[in-house]
């Protein structure tokens, strides 16, 4: 897999998200699944924090047996997830999908949610977090375990990214969280998202999307890349990340006289 056909790319348009089945498969998820562990193992010996904690009525409770760990910048850690950001069937497929040849890197990040404790995740957009110009932001997510509703698989509510950024009803005061209103926009109406391990979901960071508990005794295990056109701009005053602007495909010409403009001073 690769190149997407019309089909794909219409239904990526109409719907705000896509499932690429088994775009990563044999030593490469292999491998990828081993080191993920290996990282997670090393984090957890040190008291590795938890990116997400709630009940199952998806409210962060600092005291919550709930919990979803988190790791960013996995290029950071290992040079195997690097390797997987310049997959040529996946750069292929955020090509078509993302309509540019100029692809940059934002950010990555993991999130393990552990068996029969693994949280919920409100429904919310990821644009508050890191709000761009164009809206070019895309999420490429890589399914290291099969998933569905019993292990907190992924939701979406197909379409709302048509429906542009959509009123924010966090964080709370003291909170760095984003979510939308839940009673409008119930994890109960959205698409659970069933896939397997080497599937990738990739969305909008417009698209509406959460997760249920993991309540089996499966663990709930993705890798997210974020991405965007290299031109694009953000809006924001958003941190920095490590290896943000990275290109992994095309050319920034932006950057170019960014260059060329510092070497003249």
């Amino acid at each position: 897999m690769g190149r997407l056909t019309k089909e794909q790319i219409k239904f990526y348009k109409d719907n705000g998200f896509i499932v690429l089945k088994k775009l990563i498969k044999g030593q490469e998820l292999e491998r990828l699944s081993e080191e993920y562990d290996k990282l997670f193992k090393r984090k957890n010996d040190g008291k590795l924090e938890s990116a997400w904690v709630g009940s199952e009525e998806n409210h962060r409770v600092s005291d919550s047996p709930y919990t979803v760990k988190g790791i960013h910048n996995l290029q950071m850690h290992h040079a195997v997830f690097g390797k997987y950001l310049y997959n040529d069937d996946l750069l292929d497929a955020m090509e078509d999908i993302m309509g540019t040849k100029n692809i940059a890197l934002h950010h990555t990040k993991a999130h393990y949610k552990p068996p029969e404790k693994g949280a919920a995740y409100p429904m919310h957009q990821d644009y508050p977090y890191f709000p761009f110009a164009n809206d070019s932001m895309t999420a490429a997510v890589l399914f290291l375990d099969d998933a569905d509703v019993e292990n907190g698989t992924l939701f979406v509510w197909p379409g709302s990214h048509k429906l542009g950024p959509i009123e924010d009803v966090g964080p709370k005061e003291g909170s760095n969280f984003h979510y939308v209103d839940q009673k409008k926009f119930p994890i109960e109406k959205a698409m659970p998202v069933v896939v397997e391990a080497g599937d990738v979901v990739v969305f909008s960071y417009l698209t509406l999307h959460g997760s249920t508990p993991n309540l089996s005794k499966r663990p709930r295990r993705m890798l997210l890349a974020q991405m965007y056109e290299a031109h694009d701009k953000p809006v924001g005053g958003e941190p920095g990340q490590p290896g943000k602007g990275w290109l992994l495909r095309g050319v920034n010409l932006d950057r170019d006289a960014t260059v060329t403009d510092r070497a003249k001073e």
